[in-house]
Formats: structure tokens, C-alpha cells, sequence
């Protein structure tokens, strides 16, 4: 098996490394619920978006399915 010749810098291992790093989700606040949400996208809490509502996130009603 081929081993490295010389050792990689501290410079040249951290840059590497520097390129896994994560960084945090951006968010911002509903205007309608101040739930966070993602930029750009409809509100999970409240189904608004730009101020209109664009998704009914009202519970749904579960109905008995009767026997034959």
C-alpha cells in the first residue's frame, strides 16, 4: 500500500477541513404566528405566506367508518 511521502501542513490539513464545516439553517419569523420558518417558503404553523393564507392547517375531522 502507497504511503505519503511528506506530511501535509497544519495550513493545508485545516483548509480541508474548513470545507465540512456546517453552517446553521437561516430562518426568520412568521409575520402572522412568530413561528420560525425558512425564507422564501409557506409557515408550517399557520399556512401563510407573503400574508395570505395558502395552506388550511385546520385539524381535520376523522369520521367512523361503519361496519357492513
Amino acid at each position: 500500500m502507497a504511503l505519503p511521502k511528506q506530511r501535509h501542513t497544519h495550513y493545508r490539513r485545516d483548509r480541508a477541513r474548513k470545507e465540512l464545516e456546517l453552517t446553521p439553517i437561516q430562518t426568520k419569523k412568521c409575520t402572522q404566528c412568530s413561528s420560525p420558518t425558512l425564507s422564501h417558503r409557506v409557515c408550517p404553523t399557520c399556512g401563510t405566506y407573503k400574508g395570505r393564507v395558502v395552506i388550511d392547517t385546520t385539524p381535520k375531522r376523522k369520521t367512523a367508518l361503519a361496519k357492513v
